[in-house]
């Protein structure tokens, strides 16, 4: 074989070593691009900030509830209402057409202007609130889209929250509305509907547990557990518990909606029975479970009392098996908080439900779903 030119090796070279930095450069552009272990921490940690964010929105929204805020405005602007009243003749307005609904009417008729100054700033910082999550989901959605910090999968999901986003709000005008109905043929004193109720407490929990799942799945790596059945039970069983904390937490809606923490304060029994005699006092009887008080705290109880039993039962059975160290911390919180939600919820009911102890209450609920969502996480299977 002739031997090469030193002219021709030279260009070889050359030619090769192009190649290669072309080559080189491409292949970093198109990492550059695509999902990494960087971005997917970026976006998990969003998704965390976002999540706290509905917190806020969930525990602002219980004490708007608790100090009968949430009818003092009376009409829905996405932009105009971000300006409150200013002037006196503004704020004067804004009063008069308070006036014209039946709150005003049939409960607070001796209400003076700063009075319903306290309750309008309430609402107002719900529902500015609320303003403030939406843009905290689509205002990063749309640039970490552009930077491609998505996956497939990912894009689908984000979209998904930032409708759920934007039906939430729509979902809590409509609940305001029904408490603006004038209602001749009730005797009850105006509130909101609580069927809307817990279906604006609910779609804002849904919303709270898919950011903070996706959130923690993007930055906590799954753990490497060999799938035996006893695991594979207690994952059963982590998705029962957290499912009945879920259920007990929305239930708690109907409490709030029908005053039902203000009927039987009394614990354990409900005045001296075990069984109260109107438990069953509507008819049909599927009609007590969700607008009677009675009922709608009895069966309240009897979730929370579950849930811990659950959850102590839970955190008995992971004792007796080998896990990673964050899947045995999360899962002792969640047994320690779920001891002190029970605890909280008991002194609300015996002091009458006060305001703060009613809202730490709630937030208390929140807490343990928390701990439930972080449980599961920690148990989830490795992806193939």
């Amino acid at each position: 074989m002739l031997s090469r030119s030193p002219l021709r090796k030279w260009l070889l070279k050359r030619g090769h070593s192009t190649v290669t930095v072309e080559g080189g450069a491409s292949t970093s552009a198109a990492a550059a691009s695509v999902p990494n272990a960087a971005s997917n921490r970026i976006v998990g940690r969003w998704l965390l900030g976002c999540s706290g964010l509905v917190v806020g929105a969930i525990v602002l929204g219980g004490v708007t509830r608790l100090t009968e805020s949430g009818l003092s405005m009376v009409d829905w602007h996405l932009v105009r209402e971000m300006k409150p009243p200013q002037s006196e003749a503004e704020w004067e307005a804004e009063f008069s057409k308070y006036q014209q609904f039946p709150e005003f009417k049939i409960l607070n008729h001796n209400m003076t202007l700063p009075e319903f100054k306290f309750i309008f700033y309430m609402e107002w910082g719900h529902r500015m609130w609320g303003r403030l999550v939406g843009l905290a989901y689509i205002l990063p959605t749309i640039y970490f889209w552009k930077k491609g910090y998505f996956t497939r999968s990912m894009k689908g999901k984000v979209l998904g929250l930032c409708g759920f986003v934007f039906f939430q709000g729509l979902l809590g005008w409509y609940m305001v509305k029904s408490g603006l109905e004038e209602k001749p043929e009730s005797h009850d004193i105006p509130r909101v509907s609580q069927y809307r109720l817990s279906a604006h407490l609910g779609s804002a929990l849904l919303l709270y547990c898919a950011s903070m799942w996706t959130g923690l799945t993007l930055l906590l790596p799954a753990h490497r557990i060999a799938e035996t059945k006893k695991l594979m039970q207690l994952r059963r069983f982590a998705k029962g518990t957290g499912g009945l904390v879920f259920l007990t937490a929305l239930s708690g809606a109907f409490v709030a909606g029908l005053d039902a923490g203000l009927v039987y304060n009394s614990f354990p029994k409900m005045a001296d029975r075990w069984i109260p005699d109107d438990l069953l006092a509507f008819s049909p009887t599927l009609k007590n479970f969700f607008e009677n008080p009675t009922t709608v705290q009895f069966d309240h109880r009897i979730l929370g009392i579950t849930s811990l039993t659950a959850i102590t039962g839970l955190y008995l059975f992971s004792r007796r098996m080998m896990l990673p160290k964050r899947a045995k911390i999360a899962i002792s919180l969640l047994a320690a908080m779920a001891y002190t939600q029970v605890a909280l919820g008991i002194a609300t009911l015996l002091l009458y439900v006060p305001t703060p102890l009613a809202a730490t209450h709630q937030s208390g609920s929140v807490a343990l779903l928390s701990l439930a969502i972080w449980v599961l996480a920690e148990l989830r299977r490795m992806p193939k």
